[in-house]
């Protein structure tokens, strides 16, 4: 795993764009932005309406809004086929894209190695990320540690908070997550409907022990009462904003049980998903593994400010592995218990209205926006529309807010995926955070339904403020006004030489208590204590968390005071990349298959991403070639350009084909004619058409497209046309 990281953060070359795709994101517009209902998304929420956290701060959260369809049917290709999820998942393992880690020892669910495709998919994406954002916005790179102490995820409300609910079975032992034991037993009742009325039950490649829960639990065809049928699918539809009261209601009164065993489970518990060690060997430090990358870049904020001589906005950015110790893995990619992030922490001043200095230049670009209020009245219809317009009628809170959902789109876009399968979804009223101003996810359409890959939120001041809280440290920013203004506040004045005998050892807590009073508390305990002559406050941090002061010990003014220096706690924007999510969505967008024959795949992966950029086939095996493909090799890795060489025995046109699985977007062919100084042929994986010209020409294509600075239509039109190779051995 380090080796990974080091090389996700190792510096490399950037990447440059034509001019051309930020006109072409301007104009967006789709037909298709919502084939299937908001039923099908799985989010990233887990905890209940009453937590402290948005979505966005913890973003691969994983659970399933409503069923996800299995959409064999509806769900297409790039190309509009119908999506076969099977083959597609034969395609990843065939050509050794990911497995499940430690497959010798029985493997071990929730985690997955990559192979030498998707871990170099992986890289193009992040490389492409920091060019995107960290370098264009001028963001500042870090690098935090994945241990974490305990008082910090403490003090955040992990520890309390990062939880999913869970269900035992009482007679086996067997642990359930508590909303997917409900979805998978309606699920299969609502099947089991659908085969008595003698509809068409789509089926998909699942988990052999899912099926055969399934089927245990189903055991007969039975019709359900329409009544019945409608409040199971409503069920569904609402199952993610559930608490674990609402879901141990739920599990009462519809009889749900054991799928395995048909015992009855007991009421749903909460489990924190963190996974716990210590610093050291005493014990004495207890420690997680980070649940997210953004505390690390709370608790340097003094340091970024430092370094950026005190100046907002600024913004920092890191990109590295989080954990989550998830009850239940499943959908692949899309739950699982280590995962890649990339998170921007957006410091802004409050007060500046959260404007961005950027918002002019993509004010006119739209987006398709699935607002709250859309949502409210049961509809899954995007509205497109201009980020200007949205924030103008207040749709989208901020400028910033804005800017950061236009620059995740054009991401989006860049890395290649569909922009017909691409949403912004705004976060419900009881999904939202007491402090967050708004939030949005940008959710992508996959086999699995909506699946949210990217959290964006306004996360106001909190993070800063509990840290600052719990450890004293000054967690704000000064600057100096440009005149002097006359302040009127109340104060709490301790009498030390008094107050000492009596709290004693506490005396420490109960000072640190009256000065992070209010300003509206100080005047209300003023009152109390001129009717009272005594007055209460509350006092965390001890044991009975409170005290009782007298006159004689404190006192309540209110002072007047000149102020040189503002001080202030910025706010914060947050976009946070779920890698994984958007590296699997990214790869079903991309794949569809030959016109005629099912049985060729091919993985349209952009050049500038794509895991190998050049095929290189000599026509045959004939000692002559090796001297040629010697100097293409050498010139290739001049160029910085990966690539592949087949030599095996098989047909030209089977050679191309199985390296289309790799999404390998271009082929430099060696034949009799390059022996006679005539050059190479280059061919184009989606269009299978071929070009001829010399090696310098070929290259200098090939390096201009896997820069994105041509495309293969620019190619075709200035170099000679050649007739196919594979046409000819097909």
């Amino acid at each position: 795993m380090s080796t990974r990281v080091n090389r996700i953060f190792s510096s490399r070359n950037c990447i440059n764009f034509s001019p051309s795709f930020t006109n072409k994101a301007r104009n967006f517009e789709t037909t298709s932005l919502h084939p299937f209902p908001s039923s099908g998304r799985i989010s990233c929420r887990s905890f209940s309406a009453s937590t402290t956290f948005s979505r966005a701060q913890v973003p691969v959260r994983t659970k399933i809004k409503g069923a996800a369809p299995t959409m064999a049917s509806e769900y297409k290709t790039l190309k509009g086929q119908d999506f076969d999820r099977a083959a597609f998942e034969s395609l990843l393992r065939r050509k050794v894209f990911l497995w499940q880690s430690f497959e010798p020892y029985g493997a071990v669910k929730g985690l997955f190695d990559y192979g030498p495709p998707l871990e170099n998919l992986e890289a193009g994406v992040i490389d492409l990320w920091r060019d995107h954002f960290i370098r264009t916005e001028k963001m500042l790179a870090l690098k935090c540690t994945m241990l974490t102490p305990y008082d910090v995820l403490k003090a955040s409300g992990h520890v309390d908070k990062f939880a999913d609910y869970m269900c035992k079975d009482p007679k086996t032992g067997e642990i359930l997550r508590s909303d997917h034991l409900i979805k998978d037993v309606i699920e299969t009742r609502l099947k089991g409907d659908k085969e008595a009325r003698g509809e068409k039950v789509e089926e998909t490649e699942e988990d052999p022990k899912k099926k055969k829960k399934q089927a245990k639990a189903a055991k007969t065809a039975v019709k359900l009462d329409d009544s019945v049928k409608k409040e199971y699918e409503h069920l569904l539809a609402t199952l993610d904003d559930c608490t674990g009261d609402d879901m141990g209601a739920l599990i009462k009164k519809h009889d749900i049980r054991n799928p395995t065993s048909g015992n009855e489970v007991e009421p749903p518990v909460s489990v924190n998903l963190m996974f716990q060690t210590q610093i050291g060997a005493t014990g004495k430090e207890p420690a997680f593994l980070r649940p997210e990358t953004a505390q690390g870049q709370f608790l340097s904020f003094q340091k970024l400010l430092e370094y950026c001589d005190s100046q907002l906005p600024m913004a920092s950015a890191s990109i590295g592995y989080s954990f989550r110790n998830e009850l239940s893995p499943r959908s692949g990619l899309l739950r699982v218990r280590e995962f890649l992030m990339a998170e921007v922490e957006h410091f802004v001043d409050p007060e500046s209205g959260k404007k961005h200095s950027k918002f002019a230049s993509v004010r006119d670009i739209k987006l398709p926006l699935l607002g709250r209020q859309t949502q409210n009245a049961g509809g899954s219809t995007p509205t497109v529309m201009t980020i200007g317009e949205a924030v103008d009628t207040k749709l989208v809170d901020n400028e910033t807010l804005g800017y950061f959902l236009v620059r995740i789109m054009l991401f989006m876009q860049k890395i290649g995926i569909d922009m017909n399968k691409l949403r912004f979804r705004q976060h419900m009223a009881n999904e939202m955070a007491h402090y967050a101003a708004d939030c949005w996810d940008c959710e992508l359409l996959n086999s699995y339904g909506w699946i949210e890959c990217v959290g964006c939120a306004d996360r106001s001041a909190y993070d800063l403020s509990v840290h600052e809280k719990a450890t004293g440290t000054f967690l704000k920013v000064r600057e100096p006004l440009k005149e002097p203004k006359k302040v009127e506040e109340w104060q709490a004045n301790l009498d030390k030489k008094k107050s000492g005998p009596k709290l004693k050892k506490d005396g420490a807590k109960v000072e640190a208590a009256l000065k992070n009073l209010s300003q509206e508390m100080k005047e209300k305990c003023s009152i109390s204590m001129e009717k009272d002559g005594k007055v209460e406050i509350p006092v965390p941090d001890m044991e009975a968390g409170k005290v009782e002061l007298d006159k004689d010990i404190v006192s309540f003014a209110k002072e007047t005071r000149m102020e040189t220096m503002r001080e202030y706690t910025p706010n914060v924007i947050e976009p946070s990349f779920g890698i994984g999510r958007i590296l699997y969505s990214l790869m079903e967008h991309v794949y569809w298959t030959r016109e005629g024959d099912a049985a060729r795949s091919v993985m349209s992966f952009k050049p500038t991403i794509a895991p190998i950029k050049v095929l290189v086939v000599p026509l045959q095996k004939d000692a002559r070639f090796g001297p040629l493909l010697q100097e293409l090799e050498q010139r290739l890795d001049d160029d910085a350009i990966t690539f592949k060489v087949d030599q095996s025995g098989v047909s030209i046109g089977k050679r191309y084909a199985r390296n289309d699985e790799l999404g390998i977007p271009f082929g430099i062919t060696i034949d009799y004619e390059s022996l006679e100084g005539k050059g190479f042929t280059l061919r184009d994986r989606d269009s299978t058409k071929q070009v001829r010209s010399s090696v310098d020409d070929i290259l200098e294509a090939v390096v201009k497209m896997c820069k994105g600075k041509e495309s293969w239509d620019d190619v075709s039109k200035r170099l000679p046309a050649f007739e196919s190779q594979e046409s000819k051995e097909e």
